[in-house]
């Protein structure tokens, strides 16, 4: 019986590859496949219903149903049989259709006499395209053997309309990837950027779904597959003197590999007329839709192995290696699922912008492009599948946008907005050499955060009169081992000679939470921003604290050296690690190097708790430096990864400033030194009532320098001081709407 099924498999398989061999038209390869399934599955009714848009099917295709219904017929994703599969990507197989729940009746399709329905998805790797539906007369549930062969009439239409076969010549079907078509994504980094797409690591395409002969597909399988083994066990190899949890993560990754249940099931595949990759690809196809759907955070997690493993799979299968040969054009914009910093710091300047179907606000892709000053979005999910190398995209880093071959009208308004945004820099440029210095006298000091020598040649021209925060964890993040202390100080000293002697403050290294180490083990932590990060990293680990503060003090020497120790919640913690600064210069200098002429020790305030402090640690810490972006999470307890509520609350709320003002007063009694970082520092109307409250330093990405100094330049700080004061108050939950009018007016 299953020869039988298998031997009908490989004949309509057959039929189906000489179909798709016929020099024809988009439609009538339609036509020709709906024919050749009815008939093999000894249906009266076969159907192919493609997306027409996102939410929007189309029926397509038909043998039995009324002609006159393809190209007319259309239903929203969800609404009845049809749409239930594929807004749910599940078989629906049901012997009385009409009493099925979701049915919908079409009239115009005269499908009204036929009883039994089996409906496959068509979907690759995830990304759903369309329903293949099979229908007859008797009512009777197909057979496991029937919905076998349809799911693989289903896969081959995938790999067809991947491959634009099904791109008709004058009828209602148009190339998939002609259309222009906009995504909402996430802001990652501000800018807005014009150019081409260049795909990261473009998909594997499958061009041969249908296998000539078994026997050489099981060869080739087979072949793959030991090369495959070989790579994974001199990847555990290469790993055996890491720690015990790295190792047990690679040691389920090869369990996949070696897994006879995932080849036998591949060979199944091959033996009904499958060639290997097509089979490779059906069973990731199978377990994505299967363990995609799963509760279990373990399983969901080990998806992305057999994703990983799959795709190596079929690269050794067609020779489609990452790197296609495709050059990298002059405008650049990268587009991929996710990509890590060390990958991403590989292309550079070069890029004009970077858009990701994954990563969040705080990972490493997206320090890498703010340290870059590139525009970046997130979350733009679909983009991979949709894009094509040379294809022209726009991105629109402060709306979170991305347009992907726009038409004329949205070309139009997003060159209108970069030319904008080149003059009000060129405006700017007459400010570079300025102060910033407010109409009452008051200088506000502009510092740029920075993380990468490629920001260095900012200083000069941005006008920043140093570095407020050298972000250390780059240079971390960015290798697949820890860099050794020689490496550290090289790095270090390249800073501070292209500072040219202005001030540089070196944050330690600043990791965990969204920001992991390739060669350290993740912690699994339910809420990581308030897990094990930063200071207290460095100081359970202290080996690599003190490593990276002995390269500071080498680096520096007969310099002045600014260190600042990140996420320091209580006095404890900042005493635990000026004690390991003091260990470290003992050691220095008993090996008899010159220490810095001045060493100048600060924390960052990122959680409430610190602004308590006992007035010693204020009178102990050279400098306070508020960050901003941890600081504001904590204090409105919303998750600022998480899109529902970030956005509901407002720097500028009064709740906050009056926080911001207690914390002024602190650090002005023990006459402690202030600054202002994060992306708040960088919005001019925030920057201006930052320095109202006494905050006299602050420290932005560099591109922001420019406009904050501009507007200080044109205010009266403490003016808007007693603008910030009456809006409290007269009772505002938000200082910003008065503040604003103000400054329309006064400036």
């Amino acid at each position: 019986m299953v020869q039988t099924s298998e031997s009908e498999s490989r004949k309509l398989l057959g039929a189906l590859r000489d179909a798709m061999a016929e020099d024809s038209a988009g439609q009538a390869r339609l036509d020709k496949i709906v024919q050749l399934t009815a008939g093999s599955m000894r249906s009266q009714v076969c159907s192919i219903y493609l997306f027409r848009d996102s939410e929007t099917l189309e029926l397509c295709a038909t043998e039995g149903l009324n002609a006159a219904a393809v190209h007319q017929t259309r239903m929203r994703i969800g609404e009845g049989l049809v749409g239930r599969v594929a807004r749910f990507n599940r078989i629906i197989n049901t012997a009385d259709a009409p009493s099925a729940k979701g049915f919908r009746f079409m009239p115009e399709t005269g499908e009204e006499i036929y009883s039994s329905f089996l409906g496959v998805p068509i979907q690759r790797l995830g990304d759903s395209l369309g329903v293949l539906v099979v229908q007859s007369k008797e009512a009777r549930e197909f057979s496991a053997d029937e919905i076998y062969a349809l799911e693989v009439v289903a896969m081959v239409l995938a790999e067809m309309t991947e491959l634009g076969a099904f791109v008709g010549d004058g009828d209602a079907l148009s190339a998939r990837h002609q259309k222009p078509v906009t995504f909402q994504g996430r802001s990652g980094q501000e800018g807005v950027a014009e150019g081409v797409v260049y795909l990261h690591e473009p998909r594997v395409v499958v061009t041969n779904p249908i296998a000539d002969d078994p026997e050489v597909e099981q060869n080739r399988l087979e072949d793959a597959l030991d090369r495959l083994r070989v790579s994974v066990d001199q990847m555990l190899a290469d790993a055996r003197s890491g720690d015990a949890e790295q190792l047990e993560v690679l040691e389920a990754y090869r369990l996949f590999a070696h897994s006879k249940g995932w080849r036998r099931r591949m060979e199944e595949d091959i033996q009904r007329g499958l060639s290997a990759e097509a089979a490779v690809e059906k069973e990731q196809s199978t377990a994505r839709s299967r363990i995609g759907q799963s509760k279990d955070a373990y399983l969901r997690e080990r998806l992305h192995d057999l994703d990983d493993l799959s795709n190596r799979l079929l690269r050794l299968l067609t020779g489609q290696g990452s790197d296609t040969g495709a050059e990298v054009p002059h405008n650049p914009i990268l587009v991929a699922r996710n990509i890590g910093p060390g990958e991403l710091l590989d292309y550079g300047r070069n890029l004009r912008g970077i858009v990701l179907e994954e990563g969040s606000v705080g990972s490493h892709a997206a320090i890498v492009a703010r340290a870059l000053a590139i525009p970046l979005v997130i979350h733009a999910k679909g983009i991979v599948t949709e894009a094509l190398n040379g294809d022209l995209i726009m991105v629109d880093g402060d709306q979170g946008t991305v347009h992907l071959r726009p038409d004329e009208g949205v070309q139009k308004a997003v060159q209108d907005k970069i030319a904008m945004m080149r003059q009000a820099a060129d405006r700017y440029v007459e400010l570079r050499d300025k102060p910033a210095q407010a109409k009452c006298g008051t200088v506000v000091e502009l510092l740029m955060n920075a993380g990468l020598m490629a920001n260095l040649p900012s200083l000069a021209s941005s006008g920043a009169e140093g570095v407020g925060l050298f972000r250390t964890e780059l240079q971390f993040l960015s290798q697949n081992k820890m860099p050794k202390r020689g490496e550290l100080v090289a790095q270090y000293t390249r800073v501070m000679d292209a500072a040219e002697g202005l001030k540089v403050v070196f944050r330690t290294l600043d990791i965990g939470s969204d920001k992991v180490l390739p060669y350290m083990a993740p912690q699994d932590e339910p809420n990581p921003a308030m897990g094990w990060r930063a200071i207290r990293v460095g100081l359970d680990k202290p080996g690599i604290l003190r490593m990276q503060l002995q390269a500071l003090l080498r680096a520096t020497a007969g310099q002045e050296l600014s260190v600042m120790f990140p996420f320091v919640a209580q006095y404890d913690e900042f005493h635990g690690a000026k004690a390991e600064l003091e260990r470290a210069k003992a050691r220095e200098a008993k090996l008899g190097h010159t220490p810095p002429r001045n060493i100048r020790v600060g924390a960052m305030l990122e959680t409430p708790s610190l602004a308590f402090a006992p007035n010693q640690f204020f009178k102990e810490v050279d400098f306070l430096s508020i960050g901003g972006n941890d600081l504001k999470q904590f204090f409105f307890a919303a998750d600022r990864e998480n899109e529902r509520v970030r956005k509901r609350y407002d720097t500028l709320n009064t709740s906050f400033l009056n926080f911001l003002e207690q914390i002024v007063e602190r650090a002005r009694t023990s006459n402690t030194q202030l600054s202002f970082c994060g992306e708040d520092a960088g919005r001019p109307l925030e920057a201006a009532c930052f320095a109202a409250l006494g905050i006299h330093t602050l420290s932005m990405r560099p591109a922001s320098i420019a406009p904050v100094k501009h507007l200080i330049r044109r205010i009266d700080l403490k003016k808007l001081k007693l603008v910030i004061d009456n809006a409290r108050n007269e009772g505002h939950q938000s200082v910003r709407g008065p503040v604003l009018e103000w400054v329309r007016l006064n400036s």
